[in-house]
């Protein structure tokens, strides 16, 4: 922040929502919104860093030679079992948890989705809706948007959706076991990484948009009035 590095140590919960002190000035920090809500940095925001939501198998195809966070005794040991309960539905039908600042009942409180900020305006994509759904085309912030989701790898990503100047509209297609896109304006080949592989925009690339994945009583409580791609149907 202002161009000093920032050591931050778990400091509870606000609002049903970690927050994190840091050793510098003391400020405290809250997780979702990214902003100093106390301390001589009040008011003050972090600013995202972008990352690939996805699985170990894909992201070790991308990157082989990758390091591997070693986890804290017993940390990994409880993995395993909150994977079970989240597959399960176990979640699903919990309220939220005591404290929120805010409720929105169009979800879940605890359904999954990956929220994006683009400009001024926010939207929650439930990960149940991209499931089924593998390229996901909307206008966010007056820019034109595409959402990809890989589920073989249950890899997503997201993309303003321009490229030489044009808007471009994407459709799935296959390419043996991975997955491409095709747009409509030119016929071009693109990864679901944002890349052009083939065609008159070979060699182009999207600018990645950074989606944040998030249990709904926790977004929708730091985005009011957030829309929901699917909502209505």
């Amino acid at each position: 922040m202002d161009g000093k590095a920032l050591v931050l140590d778990d400091s509870g919960v606000v609002g049903g929502n970690e927050v994190f002190k840091d050793r510098g000035t003391g400020s405290t920090w809250q997780q979702s919104s990214l902003e100093a809500i106390s301390g001589p940095l009040k008011g003050k925001h972090l600013k995202l860093y972008p990352f690939l939501l996805t699985n170990w198998s894909e992201w070790h195809r991308l990157h082989p030679a990758t390091l591997v966070l070693k986890p804290l005794p017993g940390y990994a040991d409880r993995i395993p079992r909150m994977n079970q309960m989240i597959a399960a539905g176990v979640l699903d039908s919990a309220p939220a948890p005591k404290g929120v600042l805010r409720n929105d009942s169009r979800l879940k409180p605890h359904a999954r989705i990956l929220g994006l900020d683009v400009k001024d305006e926010s939207e929650a994509f439930p990960v149940e809706v991209l499931s089924k759904e593998s390229v996901v085309q909307v206008e966010l912030g007056g820019e034109p948007v595409v959402v990809v989701h890989q589920a073989n790898s249950d890899t997503t990503t997201a993309f303003v959706a321009r490229a030489d100047g044009k808007t471009l509209h994407f459709l799935a297609a296959s390419n043996g076991s991975s997955m491409e896109l095709v747009d409509r304006e030119t016929k071009s080949r693109w990864s679901p990484y944002g890349t052009c592989t083939a065609g008159r925009l070979k060699g182009a690339h999207l600018s990645p948009l950074i989606l944040e994945p998030e249990y709904w009583f926790a977004w929708s409580e730091f985005h009011a009035g957030t829309k929901i791609f699917g909502a209505g149907g």
